[in-house]
């Protein structure tokens, strides 16, 4: 099944997708709000219940953070399919450069020396398309945006279109020196939930693989010499990037952890290097 939804990935038009998907990124932030559509074949309650000529109802519901898959259905035998536009499963955490296996950077790579405290990751999802097998089991795909942000610490500038990653030694002090990059993230969930409690919260277990498409690579600095400066390349990160992720949560928030399985750049000096990343979720569900 992986390698079925791998091949169809690599055959995604990333043009398309980062038009489509930068508009609805534009209208899930304005709107703050989440909306999802379920296809299911029992009827639930809904705010706008519309019926197809086959006689199947579509259930659309437009609220604040509410879930893509309603606790109404825990007692629903039957499978059904899930899909629509959301807000969710927002990560906010911290990334770390593994050097062949070392969280120290080896010499040809100390030029990329980071504040620890400063170099986060950010990421969340604005599709989703799934299926429910039962109440404590679906998979679902999604889509949505991925950043890493590197706060470095020595006083460089990486340098736009060459063909290794190179840098220039810089006599000024940045006051920030941030190198990033964004991503175009599709994940393949596998989730697992247990029973609601007296609350009517659960416990929440999702593991699965994600490919990631570059968006752009950026530097930017902010110093007293040349004021903000914002320079954009690929910068020789990966243009497809492999990864999983593991999330445990409760009632919402939980824990994610994501590492990446292929080299962070697409050069021979830095072959070895790869991205973790962890920290909190919001909106697992």
């Amino acid at each position: 099944m992986l390698i079925v939804y791998l091949t169809y990935i690599k055959n995604i038009r990333i043009d398309n997708m980062k038009k489509n998907l930068i508009t609805l990124i534009l209208t899930g932030m304005l709107g703050a709000a989440s909306l999802t559509v379920n296809a299911q074949n029992a009827p639930v309650d809904t705010t706008i219940v519309k019926t197809s000529p086959k006689g199947r109802k579509y259930n659309l519901n437009i609220s604040f953070g509410r879930s893509e898959d309603s606790v109404k259905n825990e007692s629903a035998s039957k499978g059904r399919f899930g899909y629509g536009i959301t807000f969710t499963r927002l990560d906010i955490g911290f990334s770390r450069l593994i050097d062949n296996g070392s969280f120290k950077l080896s010499p040809k790579n100390d030029f990329l020396d980071y504040r620890g405290i400063k170099t986060s990751t950010v990421s969340f999802d604005l599709l989703y398309f799934g299926y429910r097998f039962n109440p404590k089991f679906r998979i679902y795909a999604a889509a949505g945006f991925d950043w890493t942000l590197i706060r470095l610490n020595r006083n460089i500038t990486i340098q736009k279109n060459t063909p290794d990653l190179t840098y220039v030694e810089e006599p000024i002090d940045f006051s920030k020196n941030r190198f990033s990059s964004s991503y175009v993230h599709i994940p393949l969930n596998f989730e697992f939930r247990t029973k609601e409690n007296q609350r009517g919260k659960r416990f929440y277990f999702v593991v699965g693989p994600e490919v990631s498409f570059l968006l752009n690579g950026k530097v930017k600095q902010i110093s007293e010499e040349r004021g903000k400066q914002k320079f954009r390349d690929d910068y020789d990160f990966q243009k497809v990037r492999l990864g999983g992720t593991v999330r445990v949560g409760y009632a919402g928030i939980g824990l994610f952890t994501k590492y990446y399985f292929n080299d962070m750049f697409d050069t021979e000096a830095q072959k070895g290097l790869k991205n973790l990343a962890f920290g909190i979720t919001f909106g697992i569900h």
